[in-house]
């Protein structure tokens, strides 16, 4: 994947990135809880899926975010 954008797509994706961050708040501090209140030596197992759920719920919202800045033209009837 590359990483340089022509300068339409890069304020597209500046947007798409605000709006995914504002949608996934509350995932991004379920983890950051989760991972505080867990102590280092049971990191992995229990905690780890926890936080692979959690990551599949903001995967979620980013098509979310996505699709719902999608355009879709509609043609009026015939």
């Amino acid at each position: 994947m590359k990483e340089a954008l022509p300068a339409a797509q890069e304020a597209q994706a500046q947007e798409l990135a605000q709006a995914i961050a504002q949608a996934a708040a509350a995932e991004f501090l379920q983890m950051a809880r989760t991972l505080v209140a867990t102590d280092r030596s049971s990191l992995f197992g229990a905690t780890e899926f926890k936080i692979r759920d959690i990551l599949l719920r903001v995967g979620a919202k980013t098509y979310q975010e996505f699709l719902a800045q999608k355009k879709t033209a509609m043609k009026d009837p015939a």
